[in-house]
């Protein structure tokens, strides 16, 4: 990993030391330098989900990706700067409220002081990272997220117009690797 390059791409010269500031200084950077996208699904190119292949698409290529791309990227740029990072499998829902399967998302857990949510994969969603342990509702400008406790799941929701919850996506704090998410890449770039 070549974080200068990576610092470079997201346009970002702030503080490196390990902490909750620097981590949403970071978060931030790289959700206004680097798209969601899934252009690598439509032109039939392979997605390899390994460090070296996802930093030359995205950084030195300057592509976007979809989550398993982007969070597995900024979970090793996170690493390579002393942070303690968990890849977290999540369940995407739908309007209704109900949940896909395990591994349909990949989110990440970093550990500090407190334990925060970062997530710069999911497209229009929160743009800092969410204190993971905080149950109320935490305000980013004119949006609001948080974070529910189920018997098995952590949910996390954004406020809708109206005013009700929405859930975004449901997920555990059991970490994984790249291997574990290959068969979802793969379902999602040929279904």
């Amino acid at each position: 990993m070549e974080a200068s390059a990576y610092l470079k791409r997201i346009i970002y010269d702030g503080p490196l030391t390990p902490s909750a500031e620097t981590l949403r200084q970071l978060h931030l950077a790289h959700l206004l330098s680097i798209p969601f996208e899934n252009l690598s699904i439509h032109r039939r190119e392979p997605i390899v989900l390994d460090e070296a292949a996802l930093f030359e698409k995205i950084v030195r290529r300057k592509r976007g990706g979809f989550c398993y791309e982007l969070n597995g990227l900024f979970a090793a740029l996170l690493r390579e700067l002393g942070f303690n990072v968990a890849m977290l499998s999540a369940e995407v829902a739908n309007d209704e409220g109900d949940f896909g399967v395990p591994f349909d998302h990949m989110t990440l857990m970093v550990t500090l002081e407190e334990r925060w949510l970062a997530d710069v994969g999911f497209g229009d969603s929160f743009r800092e990272p969410l204190r993971l342990d905080e149950r109320e509702p935490q305000i980013q400008g004119d949006n609001a997220f948080r974070i529910e406790e189920t018997e098995t799941h952590l949910v996390m929701s954004r406020r809708t117009e109206d005013g009700n919850w929405q859930p975004q996506y449901r997920f555990t704090l059991v970490p994984y690797g790249y291997a574990d998410y290959d068969e979802m890449c793969r379902f999602h770039q040929t279904s």
